[in-house]
């Protein structure tokens, strides 16, 4: 038997027992989870009819419809036809010096080496071609004739070796001659590719290329080696190595002759020379060269058609598949009997059933079991008074809580949620713990984001933090408490920069408050300053106003005095200057009194019509001065002088 893709049967020793493996444990996780939310004893009841054997059987053919697949995929084949396969190619002929002088290491390992390596090379990249194979030293010699098997030609490559030719030397034109015997008559296209170092021994190497030319031989010339040389050594019998030495003793130093096999490779047409550097020397000789050139047919190779029997396990595959899905996991149910004896058993088992089921429907109001159902349910509340009932008989179930806290958290009771989660931390299991670092982590935050309370909310965001820290601790590979922690840590950066803005523009408002109250009791103070001012000066004017009048008065009580006591020419003349005199210190008083009111009225004393009310009043007091006694008449006799 042989397959077509045997590297894919490698998966049979890896998902076949990794299936195993997946159901062994989810059935034991199953168990567990049932022993979780359901009490023991009404276990058995509820998975009465399930076939723990039919479970097995179904699992088995799932595994096996899987290794089916896979062998179906490897393409198994067995039982073959041979066929003629007409394949279209270029005969080309590979020479490679054997040489003492190919062991130089100018190249590693050394040169006949790596030629041996590039004339495999070279049949990788051209398939389709028939190759032979020619060995030269002193001599040539038809390593493989031409040929379409690879392995043949593979195994004349392996074979050659300094040895392969007894007589030492290189002669390439020897070579080139052996390499036309190789071809047959016909119209393909002849290919010699030489793989030497180009120490030519004998003369003639390019008058026989340019013969081989007329022939229609193409020859692409490689080049193996370093200009620079290296020293040959070889190995004796009992391995000891030393250097190659010549008929004098001297030791020998090899160089890549490449003029002359440049020479030899224009000599035909459309050859080339090229020295083997790398990996891709081939690759460029077959693209540039060989690939190139027309392809014909010939009809050589009986090739070994295998017939494909991957049906076979495919169709077992799918039957497997089939079985597993419908073959039931529950037992068949006996047929009911029609007798009236077994109709009245039957009767009354059914009786007995429903007033278990009521009894057990009674009992378990408060179960695990209803708690978890109402909590898929969406009904978060009642999913809630069915845990805290539970939890009021059994205290110290870490479970509980934690189921609790999450009908809590659902039902958005982020306090009651907390609080359970911090029950249930002190569970010996890790996994839980994790679970309840990372909920009530929630729960906090929740808190601290419903809490108008700058200074509340902060202290529930870093307790979220810390809670969040607590859980990646125990689980380091969880991305959503971590995505969770970047995210509130971030929420409480900004709230405490908001907190610090906030009573930054606090700060400044209340300083603006002071400097308002500082200046306004300081604007208070300049105006009481002020009215001070304002009122001794209008207390110095009315003074002065009473001693200009009283002085007034005095002086007109004098004039009458004088006017009574002078004669009538002089009494006349001094009640004019008197009279002038008058009127100017009454001009004068009233632009006193203007300019006086004018102050008083601009520093807010006295208003214009509180001036003139006392002005009127010091006229009132005023009296008009005589331009003559009456007691006395005027002599008329006497001439009147009115100066």
């Amino acid at each position: 038997m042989h397959f077509g893709n045997p590297n894919l049967l490698w998966l049979l020793l890896v998902l076949p027992p990794a299936l195993l493996a997946f159901f062994w444990w989810s059935f034991r996780k199953q168990q567990t989870l049932m022993t979780q939310f359901i009490q023991a004893r009404l276990l058995p009841r509820l998975v009465s009819g399930i076939s723990t054997t039919r479970q097995k059987i179904r699992l088995c053919c799932l595994v096996l419809a899987v290794a089916a697949a896979i062998a179906a995929l490897a393409r198994p084949q067995w039982g073959f036809v041979l066929e003629e396969v007409k394949i279209r190619g270029v005969d080309i002929v590979v020479a490679i010096d054997t040489s003492k002088s190919m062991l130089a290491q100018d190249i590693a390992p050394n040169r006949l080496t790596r030629a041996k390596l590039a004339a495999l090379d070279l049949m990788q990249l051209a398939k389709s071609d028939r190759f032979g194979l020619v060995a030269f030293a002193g001599e040539a010699f038809l390593q493989c004739p031409l040929t379409i098997d690879d392995a043949a030609f593979r195994q004349s490559v392996d074979a050659i070796d300094v040895n392969t030719i007894p007589q030492g030397g290189t002669a390439l034109a020897e070579a080139i001659q052996t390499a036309q015997t190789a071809f047959k008559e016909g119209d393909n296209h002849r290919v010699l590719v030489l793989m030497t170092d180009g120490e030519d021994h004998d003369s003639g190497a390019l008058e026989t290329a340019k013969q081989a030319a007329q022939t229609g031989l193409k020859i692409y010339t490689v080049g193996i080696g370093t200009t620079e040389g290296e020293l040959l050594r070889v190995k004796d019998a009992q391995g000891h190595e030393d250097y190659v030495r010549d008929e004098q003793g001297n030791v020998v130093k090899s160089h890549l002759k490449e003029p002359l096999l440049q020479e030899i490779a224009g000599a035909t047409d459309g050859g080339f020379y090229l020295q083997l550097r790398g990996a891709k020397t081939m690759d460029t000789l077959y693209e540039q060269g060989l690939a190139k050139l027309p392809k014909s047919e010939h009809q050589q190779k009986l090739v070994r058609r295998f017939e494909e029997r991957f049906q076979w396990p495919l169709g077992l595959s799918i039957v497997l598949l089939l079985i597993e899905i419908l073959l039931p996991e529950r037992k068949r149910e006996p047929k009911p009997s029609s007798s009236p004896a077994r109709s009245a058993k039957t009767m009354l088992q059914g009786a007995v059933s429903l007033f278990l089921a009521i009894l057990l429907a009674s009992t378990a109001f408060a179960s695990p079991s209803s708690a978890l159902r109402e909590y898929k349910a969406g009904k978060y509340e009642e999913s809630l008074k069915e845990y805290q009932q539970l939890l009021e008989g059994k205290t110290g179930d870490p479970r509980l809580h934690f189921n609790a806290g999450a009908a809590a958290y659902r039902n958005s009771q982020f306090d009651e949620a907390a609080k359970q989660f911090n029950e249930a931390i002190a569970s010996p299991d890790l996994t839980l713990q994790e679970l309840c670092y990372y909920n009530r982590g929630n729960a906090e935050y929740w808190l601290g984001e419903k809490n108008q309370d700058p200074t509340k909310r902060t202290e529930a965001w870093e307790k979220s933090l810390k809670d969040y820290e607590l859980s990646m601790k125990l689980n380091p590979q969880d991305p959503d408490a971590r995505f969770n922690h970047d995210f509130v840590k971030k929420k409480l950066e900004e709230l405490k920069q908001q907190q610090q803005q906030k009573q930054q523009k606090q700060q400044k408002k209340e300083e603006e408050k002071q400097n308002q109250q500082q200046q306004q009791q300081q604007n208070q103070q300049n105006d009481q300053s002020k009215q001070d001012q304002n009122q001794q000066q209008g207390q110095q004017s009315q003074s002065q106003q009473k001693q200009d009048s009283s002085q007034q008065n005095q002086q007109n009580q004098q004039a009458k005095q004088d006017q009574q006591q002078q004669p009538a020419g002089k009494q006349s003349q001094d009640q004019k200057q008197n009279q002038q005199q008058a009127d100017q210190s009454s001009g004068q008083q009233k632009d006193d009194d203007q300019d006086k009111d004018q102050q008083a009225y601009a520093e807010g004393q006295m208003t214009p019509q509180q001036a003139r009310q006392l002005l009127d009043a010091q006229k009132g007091d005023e009296k008009m001065l005589t331009l003559k006694p009456e007691d006395k008449p005027m002599d008329r006799s006497k001439p009147f002088h009115d100066w």
